[in-house]
């Protein structure tokens, strides 16, 4: 952009741009973001037909041309692009809806435009705009500071440990944190034109898998190493057995069709997205999909105090009187020595107390007002009474008002002291006459000030340790308030001072905080070691914060949740952001998580027990009959129903577990093939029945057993989907529709004969019965394995 269409930062006038510049200048520079990398709609479509499971598929159908079987081959490619159909469509709809997610955490800044402060969208800032940054917020583009005076942290942009200083004329980088102070700047550069966008466009693209979705990919992979190798063995067999090639290929084909997880992408697709949207209907908005699915394993929980367990907010709770007045002498004297607009915390907790304002004190009213000076310690008020009577009210620091009652310390220190061993913020309140001088004013008494915990900040606790959560309170203040407050709720007692941790070696850091409900005193690092101990320890974290110095502990840990009213960088460091206040919003994202782990456990136990199933059937069967127990034409009919039925699993209803949960993968594997051989031995009994008993020809016996795996494929989905047996709970809705149309529209193929051979209504009835009584035995089997192999 030439320096014609683009202002000079020293040209811009204090008053910054007008609304009509900034709309052109934002028409050609464009919005101040890094553009998302989006790959062409077309080329992202095509390449869901690359990768190891498309490939596995590619061959089948080539395979299966190369034998002849050109309608098998067709069907094939046909599921590979419903598959790919599917996946885009779903894979869209979560990016929509993270994208609606994200536009809710949209940050404005201060800026001056035709004159006048006011908020604009970080990403409609051009450059020449003038704008504010106070304590917390993150620079949202290259600046020049022009006035003001502050701390920054840059450690984000040049690795600096510590904050730099920042004045008048000074490069403030996109990206930078306002520590301390606050500053005015006009804007020198956005988007990828800022040091911060340059940086952030090389790695825009990087987007780590979540360990949930590694594991499934382990196992999903595996599984289809089994049939792989088993369709070489079988294969070998055949040809062993003087089979030609072109039967081997047909066999090595329908072997490939049962090992490849077809769904599964749109599976992971369809529960994340059910699950973020779950969340943000209970105020959680998630600003990374697959945390959802990494929370359910969680196990302890640090929790901020200030806003998440406590209200953020100064309240009286306790009134000391002194010198004989009385509990409502104290708390009008407050009130009338406070600002009416309530704007100062400690002057809108005495308003609070006394009824609303000043006025709110009878037959009084507020004279004069001087507010709370640093160097002072104290407000001052003049309030005039009945008949015109005038009074003076002092109200601050205790050893402050003392002087200036000229009472004795020994009484106020004891009550000081009484208040502050359970974390009570005491401040004295005094009175005189409207003339009044220093040392001739009364003490009156204290009043006792804490942030209190939320309402239902104990039975969120509660229901935290009732699933199995360990909570860890972390927080700034004091020993005494710390422990005042974990002990309400009923985190626990044992809060020590971090100071403890940092001073124990490395060796021992771990057993301390192992042993600790909470730490007090804690500093910024102290909340990323001991996130970092944990995890190293084995466990899994969670994390709240909401500001600045948070931001390295939100990022580390699994769940990084900034509170209502966090910064910008703690917002944009965490996972998921609460904008509801208190620890609701929490338990329901660890409830859903865990509902989204039973949704893909279920998935991967019906995968698993499948492709065992399929493997062990046909191996057994072709080594017994010489012949494969299912055409390629019925396994090609059987993916495409069943692989797209077990869609259904990705919104079912499931129950959260009491504990944390865990990826069990030997025990899950060795639970689901023992089902997978004994659904095998059901298949093979179908087909010996069909064959044996009620006579039927090669072909139908074959079409017979197809239909034995589309019903126990519902059998299973419907059995597998409950840890303990089948009926404990009802399927979705979903789930029963998908289970009942699949059913019938191979039963009807079957009985009608249409693309198979035809079977008769008994070997269909036969089939339905072996089906349901073999379901309920293996229901019974599923149970004791997975009571045995603690499958959860």
């Amino acid at each position: 952009m030439s320096a014609r269409t683009t202002p000079e930062p020293r040209d811009v006038t204090p008053a910054g741009l007008s609304s009509a510049e900034a709309a052109r200048l934002l028409a050609e520079l464009g919005p101040n973001e890094v553009p998302e990398h989006r790959r062409n709609p077309v080329l992202a479509f095509l390449g869901r037909f690359w990768g190891p499971m498309p490939w596995l598929l590619e061959l089948a159908a080539v395979l299966a041309l190369a034998v002849g079987h050109a309608t098998e081959a067709v069907v094939i490619l046909v599921l590979l692009v419903v598959n790919a159909v599917i996946g885009t469509v779903q894979s869209s709809s979560a990016r929509r809806a993270l994208a609606l997610l994200r536009r809710d955490l949209a940050v404005s800044v201060t800026t001056r435009r035709d004159g006048a402060w006011g908020p604009v969208p970080a990403r409609e800032l051009v450059v020449g705009d003038v704008v504010a940054l106070e304590l917390g917020q993150i620079a949202p583009a290259d600046l020049r500071v022009t006035s003001g005076g502050a701390e920054a942290d840059l450690s984000s942009l040049t690795g600096e440990s510590l904050p730099r200083p920042v004045g008048a004329g000074d490069e403030l980088g996109a990206g930078a944190v306002v520590c301390r102070g606050s500053v005015r700047g006009v804007v020198t550069a956005t988007g990828e034109r800022s040091a911060a966008g340059r940086a952030a466009a090389l790695v825009r693209d990087a987007a780590p898998r979540s360990r949930q979705q590694e594991l499934l990919f382990s196992i999903v992979r595996s599984m289809m190493y089994v049939g792989v190798a088993a369709s070489v063995a079988v294969g070998a067999y055949a040809l062993a057995c003087g089979r030609d090639l072109m039967d081997v290929a047909s066999l090595v084909v329908t072997f490939l069709m049962g090992a490849v997880p077809v769904a599964l992408p749109a599976v992971l697709a369809i529960v994340q997205a059910a699950g973020a949207m779950a969340l943000s209907r209970e105020g959680v908005l998630v600003t990374r999909l697959d945390s959802v699915e990494d929370a359910a394993s969680i196990d302890v929980f640090c929790l901020d105090k200030t806003g998440t367990i406590t209200q953020n907010r100064l309240e009286v709770t306790e009134v000391v009187p002194l010198g004989g007045h009385g509990e409502k002498d104290v708390v009008a004297a407050a009130a009338l020595a406070s600002d009416a607009s309530g704007a100062q915390p400690i002057d809108a907790a005495c308003l609070r107390r006394a009824g609303g304002a000043p006025a709110a004190v009878p037959g009084w009213r507020q004279v004069s007002y001087l507010p709370f000076d640093p160097e002072r310690k104290r407000t001052e008020a003049v309030v005039e009474g009945p008949g015109g009577t005038r009074a003076l009210l002092v109200k601050g620091a205790p050893r402050t008002v003392a002087a200036l009652a000229g009472a004795d310390g020994g009484e106020l220190a004891a009550a000081v002291a009484r208040l502050s061993e359970r974390g009570l913020r005491a401040v004295a309140v005094a009175a005189g006459d409207g003339g009044a001088a220093e040392g001739s004013l009364e003490l009156l008494g204290l009043l006792g000030l804490s942030d209190p915990p939320r309402a239902d900040a104990a039975e969120l606790v509660g229901r935290m340790r009732d699933l199995g959560i360990r909570p860890l309170m972390l927080t700034g203040d004091d020993v005494a308030i710390a422990h005042e407050v974990a002990s309400e709720v009923g985190i626990g007692r044992r809060v020590r001072r971090a100071g403890e941790l940092r001073e124990l070696p490395a060796a021992e850091q771990l057993a301390l905080v192992e042993d600790s409900d909470g730490f007090a005193e804690v500093l910024p690092v102290d909340k990323h070691l001991i996130v970092r101990l944990l995890q190293d320890a084995g466990h899994s974290v969670g994390m709240t914060g909401d500001g600045v110095n948070d931001a390295p502990a939100l990022a580390q840990a699994e769940l990084g949740c900034a509170v209502e009213g966090a910064t910008d960088v703690a917002r944009a460091a965490a996972s998921a952001v609460l904008t509801r206040g208190g620890l609701g919003g929490i338990v329901d994202a660890l409830t859903e998580s865990r509902r989204s782990y039973q949704r893909m456990l279920t998935w991967v136990i019906n995968k698993v027990t499948k492709v065992i199933e399929v493997v062990a059937l046909f191996s057994a069967g072709y080594v017994l009959t010489g012949e494969m127990p299912v055409t390629l034409l019925g396994m090609s009919l059987l993916v495409f129903a069943n692989d797209f039925a077990t869609m259904s699993i990705a919104t079912d209803n499931v129950e959260a577990t009491d504990s944390p949960n865990s990826w069990n993968l030997r025990s899950i594997v060795a639970a689901a093939g023992v089902l997978g051989a004994l659904f095998a031995a059901e298949d093979l009994l179908v087909g010996w029945l069909g064959g044996a008993a009620l006579g039927l020809a090669p072909e139908a016996a074959q079409t017979l057993v197809m239909y034995a795996l589309v019903v126990n494929s519902q059998v299973r989905i419907l059995t597998v989907r409950e840890r303990g047996r089948a009926w404990a709970s009802a399927p979705s809705a979903g789930m029963l529709v998908v289970a009942a149309a699949v059913t019938a529209g191979f039963t009807a193929l079957v009985l009608l004969g249409w693309a198979v051979p035809a079977v008769p209504p008994a070997a269909v009835g036969v089939t339905l019965a072996v089906c349901c009584v073999g379901g309920l035995a293996l229901d019974a089997a599923k149970v004791a394995l997975f009571r045995r192999l603690h499958v959860a």
